[in-house]
């Protein structure tokens, strides 16, 4: 693996990260792990400024404050920049399905002939650890191309061959929200990178070689600095992952009103 991975391969064998007992070990095993909690202390203490600033917005918010475009990022708005390209996977989005992540939805899903598939870790699915793994597996076995599942009236669902599936996109959840069945030296890990994370992890190598992704679609922004926070993470786990920079693309969803105001600024990160 990676010099990042063998950096953190912890030594004992907790090493504070915590996960439930019983974890599956093609999911979880120790690198796995070494991944998520090195994304978790590189990043956990931005995370929690990032939602301080969120909390103090609020409240000038509360007080009577309305948003507004950033004088102090004028120049950004006002600049001649382009985003990177567009992969060609991701030109035509006419139509796009979304839903959770359960076998039989990602098969349907996949199959529908939609342009693309929005797995969706964030408000569609039931952050149970038993759903979580269930739709990391999925999806890995998606990738790979043999994810199968048979119905309890015996009806079996099988993937169309690549060419004809949907270009898969996957939603982790939202900056503010923990994942509390994952800790790192007593701490829950942010269930953004958890979901990302381990995504990555699994399938980012499979994905690049077909020049499809990793994609991923980023709710709940609020701010540019959230974006870079994104963007940060994002360029430590190509690194880690062996990957091209650049190589994870995203798609922001507009959804905050704050996040109205510094649409440009949140591209340019």
């Amino acid at each position: 693996m990676s010099a990042v991975l063998k950096e953190i391969q912890p030594d004992a064998p907790d090493a504070g990260i915590h996960f439930p007992a019983g974890a599956p070990a093609d999911l979880m095993g120790p690198e796995a792990q070494a991944f998520l909690a090195d994304l978790h202390r590189r990043f956990e203490p931005t995370r929690q400024a990032r939602l301080a600033a969120r909390v103090r917005r609020q409240t000038e918010f509360d007080a009577g404050a309305l948003p507004d475009f950033r004088d102090d990022t004028r120049a950004i708005r006002d600049g001649d920049w382009r985003v990177a390209p567009i992969p060609e996977a991701l030109l035509d989005r006419r139509v796009e399905i979304t839903g959770p992540v359960d076998p039989k939805m990602v098969i349907n899903a996949l199959n529908s002939g939609a342009n693309c598939y929005m797995a969706d870790f964030e408000d569609s699915t039931s952050p149970t650890w038993e759903n979580l793994l269930a739709g990391q597996r999925a999806l890995r076995e998606a990738v790979a191309g043999t994810l199968a599942f048979v119905a309890e009236n015996g009806k079996r669902y099988t993937l169309k061959p690549e060419g004809e599936r949907a270009v898969l996109i996957v939603r982790p959840r939202g900056w503010h929200l923990d994942e509390k069945h994952a800790r790192v030296d007593g701490a829950r890990m942010s269930g953004a990178l958890f979901d990302a994370g381990l995504f990555a992890f699994h399938n980012a190598a499979a994905l690049a070689k077909r020049d499809r992704g990793p994609y991923l679609y980023l709710p709940k922004l609020q701010t540019m600095e959230e974006a870079q926070l994104w963007q940060q993470a994002l360029s430590h786990m190509e690194a880690g992952l062996g990957l091209p920079q650049g190589q994870i693309k995203v798609t922001v969803l507009i959804e905050t009103l704050p996040a109205a105001f510094e649409m440009d600024e949140i591209l340019h990160a």
